[in-house]
């Protein structure tokens, strides 16, 4: 379903000559290309789901933030602001993020979930995390709301 949805906005920018949205649409497709290439060579036929599709679309958001960083730090703002467009364009297709209050609320249930008690625990609650809520959720930020809760 996420599939299709990314090949009708590359249709649908193509018609309307959106060259940002163009180039970044080619660039989801063609890693989700690399992606089931490597999965059938592990035997995993018929490409990768919509779940490893959210998966990748954070990746990639998560590189473009750190590029930013980058280029912040060598006065590149034009490449600064296509970073950001780019950003934009992917979280189109990712669900509503949880906001802070949630990942809170979240990463207490999955310790007490899980009974963790302490950071060599932190494994276990991410686990959790990651079953529930790939997707909806920055686990940067929930590694670091994980961290806090367990003592570190």
């Amino acid at each position: 379903m996420l599939r299709q949805k990314l090949n009708d906005a590359l249709k649908d920018s193509l018609k309307k000559r959106e060259a940002r949205a163009v180039s970044t649409l080619r660039l989801i497709l063609a890693a989700l290309k690399d992606r089931d290439i490597d999965s059938r060579g592990r035997g995993i036929e018929g490409g990768l789901g919509d779940e490893e599709i959210l998966g990748l679309l954070q990746t990639m958001i998560k590189q473009r933030r750190e590029s930013i960083t980058q280029y912040q730090a060598g006065a590149r703002e034009d490449l600064v602001k296509q970073e950001a467009e780019e950003i934009a364009i992917i979280e189109g297709f990712l669900p509503k993020q949880l906001s802070a209050e949630e990942i809170a609320a979240a990463v207490a249930e999955a310790i007490r979930e899980t009974g963790a008690a302490g950071l060599k625990e932190m494994g276990k609650v991410m686990a959790v995390l990651k079953a529930k809520h790939s997707g909806r959720m920055d686990f940067s930020k929930a590694s670091a709301a994980v961290k806090a809760k367990l003592g570190g």
